[in-house]
């Protein structure tokens, strides 16, 4: 897989990101005792088909997807070394850390630099290349939160800073307070999510090299397993509108509809980075195909109006 320069940094990442949402599994989805070795096999799948760029948060299965990660890193002798390890904070769940505490978002510089701890310590490395803010925070101070990253980055523990499901207005507010360009925005981008195409988002990659990274580029798996079109209100359902595109053009290029899709994402010129975040090994070789896949500029905005539902105007 090619390489692709991450903000204005020194740091290059795969054209896709493995996302390790699910190391961890889904309630009822695995046995406990297979939940691990189905993780660190991902992993390693991931890593052998080429991803570099592996992308972890500190609330993923409670912590426990930092530690599946550690552990396929600890089984696969100089792989770190070859890698872009990003993580998120910022989450803070009901009853952390008093019973009475509410779901929240925390990007106090306490909080901040004690969550990276803890992530380092889950994957047993010794610094992160980038951190994520996870979701916008309200009270988010971002003079404090520029100091955090400044004692961060001055310990050795994190090299690279960005955000995650952001508004551009709280990007620039941030940026003014960072003494260094932030790296990544990462926020939700598919045929069936459309917003940072008209919010300002891709806008704001493109003006000031952030890199945007992708999450849920194939809506939690619902591009690649659209439902059959009939009658009554599936027909208003803009994935039975993109199913017959999608297939044509899957069809064309001898690829699935999932990879049609990741290329569409690809195609964009703010060189978006999908993260994918299957733990099937073989559909994880199957994804990579979507850098290969080329696009004409016709195709793209076909498949654009289809899932909006109208013309441009």
């Amino acid at each position: 897989m090619n390489s692709i320069r991450i903000g204005r940094t020194p740091l290059t990442g795969s054209r896709l990101a493995y996302g390790c949402w699910r190391l961890a599994g889904s309630e009822g989805e695995l046995p406990p005792a297979d939940v691990a070795t189905t993780g660190i096999r991902a992993v390693q799948a991931a890593a052998d088909a080429g991803f570099t760029l592996f992308d972890l948060a500190d609330i993923y299965g409670g912590g426990e997807s930092e530690r599946i990660f550690g552990r396929a890193l600890a089984e696969m002798p100089g792989l770190r070394d070859r890698l872009v390890v990003a993580s998120k904070c910022g989450i803070r769940k009901a009853g952390d850390p008093r019973p009475d505490s509410p779901y929240r978002y925390d990007f106090s510089a306490r909080h901040i630099v004690a969550s990276v701890e803890g992530s380092l310590r889950r994957m047993g490395i010794e610094h992160l290349d980038v951190l994520m803010l996870h979701r916008p925070d309200v009270l988010m101070d971002p003079a404090e939160v520029a100091g955090a990253f400044l004692q961060l980055r001055d310990a050795g523990k994190v090299r690279e800073f960005g955000v995650s499901n952001f508004r551009p207005s709280q990007v620039t507010a941030l940026q003014r307070a960072v003494p260094f360009p932030l790296a990544v925005h990462q926020f939700e981008a598919s045929l069936h999510q459309l917003a940072s195409l008209d919010d300002g988002t891709l806008d704001q990659c493109l003006s000031t090299d952030l890199t945007a990274m992708a999450w849920s580029p194939l809506d939690k798996g619902r591009l690649g397993s659209l439902p059959p079109i009939a009658g009554g209100a599936a027909d208003g359902d803009p994935r039975c509108r993109l199913r017959p595109i999608l297939d044509a053009m899957a069809a064309d290029h001898g690829v699935s509809r999932p990879v049609m899709a990741l290329a569409w994402l690809l195609r964009h010129p703010a060189r978006m980075i999908p993260v994918i975040g299957t733990t099937r090994p073989e559909r994880i070789r199957e994804l990579v195909r979507a850098e290969s896949v080329q696009i004409e500029r016709d195709a793209w905005y076909r498949l654009l109006e289809t899932a909006r539902g109208f013309r441009l105007p």
